[in-house]
């Protein structure tokens, strides 16, 4: 397979050649968790999601390593405006996050850093800037000289001299250049703080991510990824951070998806638009939100609506729909008929269309519409009045294949009561062994199957999403 993606970085199509034969390094830029994420962040999470799924149907072993930002204004001001700390509310809505992308159908990164248990790595790595002459010290504040990284611009395509104008300085600012970015921040009162060479401070947002993927991964990775908001000035910062201290590129490959609009408005607080995943996923399919995700190529813009929500979910219903009407027939099937070869023939010409749709810069919406073709044949073929057992699991196969690509299950996914009590048991076993690991597994197998957890004080109560 030759998988061909649009690399931010060159602004063309380029086919994947990852650092090390059959192995991938991923880092995707995760949220800043201080409330319950919104459809923007769901869209980064959903789509990267897939291509870690499909890089590994492709044969590939890949590290997947996003990130939590655990501390910055945001979360000090929701602190404040809600009297808690800081670390509460950080751990409340991480916890938040893993439900809602879990509903989503998202697995679990191979790591999730947090920027409160990596302060000992930025730190180093901020001073090594400092010695190399890339960053100073400012009455306890640190900045990167950013003029001093000659390659300064690369990603976003612009020039320094481009970003130097409309930048001031502010009166009383501590930068020797407009340009310069804060890596470290000194204290204000009565703010959470960690003790560094240069004070008591906390780290400036770009320098997370450089510490954590040198942390995880070393000098260079292959896949680099996230928001179309993050390619300036965040992903450039990165990239002018990591390079000067290692002198190497520091990732090969970015990926950028498009953004969100809201019935054609760009989404933002003062339009009154912000959507919460945890709103949406209680009233629809959380499967249906991640294929009307997926619907849309992800480096293009896409428009949510209620109305467009609902036409994905009665397009996810025809999926449904075909998918047990195939279990369903199955029962009745032969063991073989004449025109098996021509049936099977027709499902492998659809998986090999899936495979180039995925191959040509993860495009799933292509994918998809073969997803839909794959039902037009299915049922063409229940038409007919006999059926085989062979062509109906070929079919069923392929729904099962190219939907877990998509993160998408089709058919009946509900449990027996006793078989939920069973697994409820075995949750509240775990927990008092603290084996929280399983009891989180078993919370999320239940999730994905539309069951609502309910800890109380007279025990665990469950009901159906």
């Amino acid at each position: 397979m030759t998988i061909k993606l649009f690399n931010t970085l060159t602004r063309q199509k380029e086919t994947f050649k990852p650092l090390e034969e059959g192995k991938v390094k991923m880092y995707v830029c995760g949220p800043t968790v201080y409330n319950y994420i919104h459809i923007g962040n769901a869209r980064p999470a959903i789509v990267y999601d897939t291509v870690r799924k499909y890089l590994e149907y492709s044969g590939y072993d890949v590290n997947y390593v996003s990130n939590f930002t655990d501390v910055d204004d945001k979360l000090i001001k929701a602190a404040n405006e809600l009297g808690e700390e800081v670390p509460a509310i950080a751990e409340r809505f991480i916890e938040a996050y893993f439900e809602d992308v879990t509903a989503l159908g998202c697995d679990r990164a191979d790591a999730h850093p947090r920027v409160t248990e990596s302060m000992d790595i930025i730190i180093d790595f901020i001073e090594a800037l400092v010695e190399k002459g890339f960053a100073y010290e400012a009455e306890g504040d640190v900045y990167y000289r950013t003029r001093a990284f000659k390659g300064y611009g690369k990603l976003s395509h612009q020039s320094v001299d481009e970003l130097r104008v409309g930048a001031r300085i502010e009166a009383g600012d501590k930068k020797q250049d407009a340009l310069d970015f804060a890596l470290w921040k000194a204290a204000k009162p009565g703010e959470i703080s960690w003790d560094s060479p240069w004070g008591k401070g906390r780290p400036g947002w770009h320098i997370e991510c450089s510490a954590m993927v040198h942390n995880h991964f070393g000098d260079t990775i292959d896949i680099h990824a996230g928001g179309q908001d993050l390619t300036f000035p965040h992903h450039e910062n990165e990239i002018a951070q990591s390079e000067a201290l290692t002198e190497k590129p520091f990732a090969n490959y970015w990926l950028h998806n498009g953004y969100i609009n809201i019935n054609n408005e760009k989404m933002s607080k003062s339009l009154g638009n912000f959507v919460l995943v945890h709103d949406i996923i209680k009233e629809h399919d959380p499967q249906v939100l991640r294929m009307f995700m997926l619907s849309v190529h992800y480096r293009h813009p896409i428009n949510y609506s209620v109305d467009l929500l609902e036409s994905t979910k009665n397009a996810f219903d025809r999926l449904q729909t075909s998918y047990t009407n195939l279990q369903h027939r199955s029962k009745s099937s032969s063991e073989l008929t004449d025109d098996n070869e021509k049936w099977l023939g027709i499902i492998s010409e659809q998986r090999n269309l899936f495979t180039e749709a995925m191959d040509d810069d993860f495009n799933t919406a292509n994918a998809i519409s073969v997803l839909f073709e794959l039902s037009r044949q299915a049922n063409y073929y229940l038409q007919e009045k006999n059926t085989s057992q062979e062509v109906i699991l070929a079919f069923t196969s392929a729904f099962d294949e190219l939907g877990a690509i998509l993160g998408l299950k089709f058919g009946s996914q509900d449990l027996l009561d006793a078989e939920i009590e069973e697994l409820i048991e075995q949750r509240i076993q775990a927990r008092k062994d603290r084996n929280f690991k399983l009891s989180d597994e078993i919370r999320d197998k239940l999730k994905e199957m539309n069951i609502i957890l309910e800890d109380t004080p007279q025990g665990t109560r469950w009901k159906r999403g």
